[in-house]
């Protein structure tokens, strides 16, 4: 009777096993087919953004569909993500670090992802991609993208850059940078949110007295970005980012032209420059410096917003700032920028100037 019940207790066992392998297998047959269905071309990255985006947001969907978003879903998310950028040619730690960067901790156990959150992963997973990336690091040439971007910095014409920053002051109706911490830091972690909101609190009183900008105030806001004890440190060894794409060289005065760059941040160094190329430009530096060992978009994107609010601009809306990765050698980026700068803030002119004229009618 015992040995009966065991060979029943083995069989159903076998049983289960044997579907279970069933079921994988057909969810790898469908996942291959969905990679298939989106036969993308890698060098042809510019023309092809938006199927990429397109892809990777219906795979997200479909994995959050068949694991019904219970413990651990997102990691065969990334998995699965990670396995789509394989196939179409991104080499697989490459593929790793853009997909890990573009989730950024928003998707958790138990907690189907919200729709926003689902575009905005598969936008800066499409967008994060270039060409290069079919090389595996060992294969790239050794680069100091440090250098590259300061190469850069020189050669930009900021000086023939459209300005949106010469009309002087703007206090909006809402606080657009603000409300973009508590939704978008807010979705991935509600710490991160409040580090980043006290850190936002600190500079701009930091502006309202015209502080002088440099590394040590950096440091300042980025105690309470990371939440660490003291303020964090300039870095000691080279740093990458952008899945190991970028990487940035560490010498005896690399904080010092740190200094020197945000210091032509102040309006009156120099020939006059404008506004929002001076902010654009500071912004960089701090992402392509690299001063710290973590967070250094959340430290960009602070400088940006404190350059513009020590002349007395606020912004009421921020997307365009903080949903798109520039790149250290691409002389058109800070272009791209700046222009980005441009609309928000005279969108936030606009929307302030018809609120007030409505009022008064």
């Amino acid at each position: 009777m015992l040995s009966a019940g065991l060979d029943h207790d083995a069989g159903r066992d076998t049983a289960r096993v044997e579907a279970a392998l069933r079921e994988w297998r057909e969810w790898l047959e469908c996942l291959a087919g969905w990679f298939e269905a989106y036969p993308l071309d890698l060098t042809d990255i510019e023309d092809q953004r938006i199927l990429w985006e397109r892809a990777a947001r219906n795979l997200i969907l479909q994995v959050v569909d068949r694991t019904g978003c219970g413990s651990g879903w997102h990691g065969h998310c990334r998995q699965v993500l990670t396995w789509f950028l394989d196939r179409w040619g991104v080499a697989p730690e490459v593929a790793r670090g853009l997909v890990d960067e573009a989730i950024g901790g928003r998707f958790h156990s138990w907690t189907g992802p919200d729709t926003v959150v689902v575009d905005d992963v598969a936008e800066q997973l499409a967008l994060s991609l270039q060409p290069a990336d079919g090389r595996t690091r060992s294969d790239a040439p050794a680069q100091d993208h440090l250098q590259r971007w300061l190469a850069v910095r020189e050669s930009v014409p900021w000086h023939e850059i459209p300005d949106s920053g010469v009309d002087g002051p703007v206090v909006p109706l809402r606080d657009g940078v603000a409300e973009d911490i508590r939704a978008f830091d807010g979705a991935i972690d509600p710490a991160r949110a409040k580090g980043l909101l006290s850190a936002l609190e600190l500079l701009r009183a930091d502006a309202a007295r015209g502080a002088r900008l440099d590394f040590a105030l950096l440091s300042t806001w980025q105690q309470h970005v990371l939440g660490t004890t003291q303020p964090p440190r300039f870095r000691n060894s080279p740093a990458f980012a952008k899945g190991s794409r970028e990487h940035y060289g560490i010498g005896p005065d690399t904080r010092a032209r740190l200094d020197t760059c945000l210091a032509e941040s102040a309006p009156d160094t120099g020939r006059p420059l404008g506004l929002t190329a001076r902010a654009a430009r500071a912004s960089l530096d701090v992402c392509f410096f690299h001063p710290f060992d973590d967070g250094n978009a959340r430290s960009a994107f602070l400088t940006l917003v404190f350059i513009l609010a020590r002349e007395g601009i606020a912004l009421d809306a921020v997307g365009l700032l903080r949903r798109v990765t520039f790149q250290a050698d691409d002389p058109q980026d800070p272009l791209i920028f700046v222009r980005y700068i441009n609309i928000h803030l005279a969108e936030t002119r606009r929307r302030t100037a018809d609120s007030i004229g409505s009022a008064s009618r």
